[in-house]
């Protein structure tokens, strides 16, 4: 196997454990065992396995019992031993060029290899042992397009399936400036918790409950999160505001907190807003929390997805109480190529998408707002934005207040069907959603 498919590898192993929160490393931080000058990596458990993975790169092949004692079961379900060693001999030579980000169970640094520069991101499970290790690499941001020709091309090019709009969001009006495949209805990936936040606003409005609400934290609420992040590490019975788990969900995509709003304002309830707000895709409903679909594509996959698919929406509800609902996160494995997009997923058109920023807006909570632009994607800080993505599935979702004092909106939704996009892709759809932004002044 090449080092080019090896780091595919690694980039896609994203897998996913259950929630625990490691103790703290013996190790103390020092320099890191490449040699890199000036580099300390942290004394924390995903710091510890940081220097471990450095300092098996020099030694390589190492033992399989090392690999085993420090990368989890999940991890070589997907990438063996065999494999790793393999991943550990190409990256002869790597070297830690910086620690961005350190949280106890996960760490973000810069390395380089081979003249390339990656992005790297290690996380460990609840025993200490690699549960993720991800290299992303670092690459130029393409030019930005300077027609709508251009840009439409060049979507084309990078998704097999794509849809894109641009609009001036006037209250309730939505005007195209330029679209392709507006009102076709697209797998949306995390986008989907627009509609929970909609929801949970407009119960605010109506009394029924408040930003500072108390949510509690249990085992049957937890979802799939990168260890170290948000509320994957919290123990149980822990509290979180509405405000706290909405600020997540919508800003880091949060999924535990995603859940657990879910589950404050209803399915039901979200599924009505979905309705209202013209997401009316059947394959919506029932709606499935993050943790369903992570369990229905990733526990002994394919038997529950064709179970759940041959029912009718009464018998799916039921299925995800009686079946889906009592299996354990352990129970999910990972999947690094694309897995039912057209069908467990949540759907929704670019028309929807922008008629669901245009409805939160309109709420004037400025809640809402602080919720929208903690993150603000691509774009210029106040951006309301929001993403998702899965293997094979990115999609992008901006509005904001220009200059001339009018709202604009951006998405785009791409989807590879049968491989994972290239990472290339990563900056392509920066690039064209910037490019976006000056063509539709």
């Amino acid at each position: 196997m090449t080092s080019k498919s090896l780091l595919a590898l690694a980039v896609a192993a994203t897998l996913l454990a259950g929630s625990g929160v490691a103790t703290a490393a013996s190790a103390t931080a020092g320099p890191s065992p490449t040699g890199s000058p000036g580099v300390e990596i942290p004394a924390t458990p995903a710091g510890q396995q940081l220097r471990w993975f450095l300092d098996a790169v020099g030694r390589a092949p190492v033992p399989e019992s090392e690999i085993k004692e420090h990368v989890s079961a999940a991890y070589l379900s997907q990438v063996s031993p065999a494999e790793m060693n393999q991943l550990l001999q190409d990256l002869k030579g790597l070297t830690l060029s910086s620690v961005d980000e350190s949280r106890p169970n996960s760490i973000n640094g810069v390395v380089v290899a081979s003249g390339q520069k990656f992005d790297v991101t290690l996380a460990v499970d609840g025993t200490g042992k690699i549960v993720m290790l991800s290299f992303e690499p670092i690459l130029p941001v393409p030019p930005e397009p300077t027609t709508w020709k251009e840009l439409d091309e060049r979507l084309a090019k990078v998704a097999p399936r794509h849809a894109f709009l641009a609009a001036e969001i006037t209250g309730n009006r939505i005007r195209p400036i330029h679209a392709v495949g507006k009102n076709t209805d697209r797998p949306l990936g995390s986008m989907f918790k627009l509609y929970i936040l909609g929801t949970l606003a407009k119960q605010i409005r109506q009394g029924k409950l408040s930003w500072d609400t108390q949510l509690t934290i249990t085992p049957e609420l937890r979802s799939i999160d990168l260890p170290g992040t948000g509320l994957q590490d919290r123990p149980d019975g822990s509290k979180v505001s509405v405000f706290e788990a909405a600020k997540l969900m919508i800003s880091i995509s949060d999924n535990t907190a995603t859940d657990m709003l879910l589950r404050k304002a209803g399915r039901k309830a979200v599924e009505k807003t979905m309705r209202a707000w013209g997401a009316r895709d059947k394959r919506n409903f029932p709606l499935l929390s993050t943790r369903e679909m992570f369990t229905l594509k990733g526990a002994d996959y394919p038997k529950h997805t064709k179970a759940y698919l041959a029912l009718g929406t009464s018998a799916k509800r039921a299925y995800l109480r009686d079946t889906i609902g009592k299996l354990p996160l352990t129970s999910i494995t990972a999947w690094l190529k694309p897995r039912e997009l057209d069908t467990i997923e949540w759907f929704a058109s670019p028309t929807d998408i922008a008629r669901a920023h245009a409805e939160l807006r309109k709420i004037t909570d400025p809640k809402v707002g602080e919720a929208m632009t903690i993150n603000p994607g691509s774009l210029a800080k106040g951006t309301w934005y929001k993403g998702g993505s899965e293997a094979g599935l990115s999609t992008l979702g901006h509005s904001y207040r220009a200059a001339n004092g009018k709202v604009y909106f951006l998405t785009t939704m791409a989807a590879s069907p049968s491989t994972p996009f290239p990472p290339t892709a990563t900056p392509e759809f920066v690039s064209l959603t910037r490019g976006a932004v000056k063509l539709a002044k």
